[in-house]
């Protein structure tokens, strides 16, 4: 049984007092299978062939989505109607985590075919178009891409200038412009395509072999090498009025809610890409001797991979759980209220994707540091690794864009009421309910009045969730999960200095007269807060856990 309930702060919502967590513990036997076999088809059909995939082999890529599709793992969230596996977002996500875990560039690739360049057909296609596209989509007969992004509209993807004009002669919309950054773009045979027209932003359903339409020459890039990625041009490509997706001038919410679950995929995806390097980190740190010593004897090295682990843990935690509670409201609601239900999980969408990209960087750079002067060399996997985590901050919105939708979605959610009041004995729990307490106090200012403040906001709700769904995680798992306990002790104590640390920032931008001193002082006095442990010893504790396993703990 949970030691506490935490709630009384009404801004959080579905947040709030939510005893049924799902955690990875709870993956059903035949999900684990999933698992195993996307783990499989890892190491058979892309480790071997990553060279190649990395040289743009289109002809190997086609071979591997077409493998992927026998296996069914392009057709997770397809409706069984449409030849799918109507397995919801945890299955998906845990499907892209394992993709994720070795699979490179591919993972990119997959993410973009399974998620952009499928989800809109599922959402928003009509009877004929989901017969037509899903079957061909889910197979891997067809490769799906998916174009939002332009020259002059990259975060505000809403200003394109693509052009779709109603041609009564051709009775046809004529489409006119380009989209940049088009993952895919040489495989793809089929593109979710966003024009503005006279109603608005419209989505459209472009194939491949339509007259008019043409992919520019690949991009040369930092990391991802084996994703096509290439410019789509659209030299007024006729396309009829059949293969318009949704409603005319409502492109943008099709757009907006396609990323909006796009980011919690790549997400898992980040996670397993963590985990990979986390793993081959102290494959070579068991290996690697200096000083006659194993480098994972050095205190140093113990303390990078305990806190790798302990971030790694915190992410799972809270992407898991999120997928799963947006699959349970999903599940209650109406087919009609799908998209609203999507809707109302935006600000954990976006914060699991800021912590999972920026857990992946820091895990990258750690694996690299603990390479060496090896990390640095093309010959061992975490110098790609490290390149290709790049871009995860940047694409499905960069993490400024997805700070400013965080702040913007409480802001539109929170309500002034009172706060019930808690008496809790529960260290970690007090740590969390003390955060909650002082944003909530904060929040009834209404701070966002600038991009500052946004991010700030922003920072202390992922880091309140990420405590949050640790806690509960372990409280779950019941006395005997030490080293989930010791992870998540780490991730309150240090997750409270952040919150802190931004709420005193806050605080003093926010007002620089005597309440905010006031509130300072309430927040630097910690009267209600537990006496400070020692970390590094639970670090330690951490790091043997992880090293004795060689991979990945909980």
């Amino acid at each position: 049984m949970m030691s506490t309930r935490l709630s009384g702060t009404p801004w959080w919502e579905d947040l709030l007092d939510y005893p049924d967590i799902f955690t990875p513990e709870d993956l059903t036997e035949d999900e684990v299978m999933i698992a195993k076999t996307t783990e499989k088809f890892v190491e058979q059909q892309i480790l071997p062939n990553v060279e190649s995939l990395e040289l743009h082999d289109y002809q190997k890529e086609q071979e591997t989505f077409a493998a992927a599709g026998e296996l069914g793992l392009l057709a997770i969230e397809i409706p069984e109607a449409y030849g799918g596996l109507e397995l919801g977002k945890h299955v998906a996500g845990l499907v892209a985590e394992n993709i994720g875990n070795g699979g490179g560039s591919f993972s990119v690739s997959y993410n973009i075919h399974a998620g952009v360049g499928t989800s809109p057909y599922v959402n928003y296609g009509n009877e004929e178009q989901k017969k037509k596209y899903l079957s061909q989509l889910g197979s891997g007969a067809w490769v799906g891409a998916y174009a939002l992004t332009e020259p002059s509209a990259g975060s505000d993807a809403l200003k394109g200038k693509t052009k779709a004009v109603w041609n009564k002669e051709k009775n046809a919309w004529v489409l006119t412009g380009e989209k940049q950054w088009i993952t895919n773009a040489k495989l793809a045979q089929v593109y979710v395509v966003f024009a503005n027209t006279d109603a608005g932003m419209t989505a459209f359903i472009v194939e491949r072999e339509m007259d008019g339409l043409s992919v520019g020459p690949e991009e040369k890039k930092m990391g991802i090498n084996g994703t096509s990625t290439a410019t789509l041009i659209l030299d007024e490509v006729a396309v009829p009025q059949e293969n318009m997706l949704g409603e005319v001038g409502k492109g943008h919410k099709i757009a907006m809610n396609t990323l909006n679950l796009a980011r919690l995929k790549l997400s898992f995806a980040n996670l397993g890409t963590a985990k990979r390097a986390l793993e081959l980190s102290v494959k070579y740190g068991k290996e690697r001797k200096q000083f006659q010593q194993l480098l994972v004897d050095f205190p140093m090295i113990k303390e990078k991979i305990a806190t790798m682990n302990t971030a790694i843990f915190g992410v799972e935690s809270l992407v898991y759980q999120t997928a799963a509670r947006i699959d349970d409201a999903l599940e209650k609601s109406s087919e009609q209220d799908a998209q609203a239900v999507v809707g109302q999980f935006i600000a954990e969408c976006a914060a699991g994707k800021i912590q999972g990209s920026e857990v992946l960087a820091a895990v990258a750079d750690e694996a690299v540091q603990i390479h060496g002067g090896y990390g640095f060399m093309q010959e061992y996997e975490v110098e790609r690794i490290y390149r290709d985590a790049r871009i995860s901050r940047i694409f499905e919105g960069t993490n400024e864009i997805n700070r400013l939708a965080v702040a913007k979605d409480l802001f539109s959610r929170f309500r002034d009421q009172p706060v019930e009041k808690q008496i809790e004995t529960d260290r970690n729990a007090i740590f969390i309910l003390e955060a909650e307490r002082h944003f909530t106090d904060l929040l009834k200012t209404g701070v966002a009045k600038n991009q500052e403040f946004s991010r700030l906001v922003a920072d202390i709700y992922k880091e309140i969730s990420v405590m949050r769904a640790a806690y509960l995680r372990t409280e779950k798992a019941g006395s005997g999960a030490t080293l989930k306990q010791l992870m998540t002790d780490v991730i309150c104590e240090e997750g409270y200095e952040k919150v802190e640390r931004d709420l005193i920032r806050l605080w003093s931008a926010v007002d620089e007269g005597a309440k905010g001193q006031e509130m300072i002082g309430s927040i630097r006095a910690r009267a209600h807060m537990p006496a400070a442990e020692n970390v590094l010893k639970k670090k330690r504790d951490i790091s043997e856990y992880v090293i004795t396993a060689g991979k990945y703990q909980t």
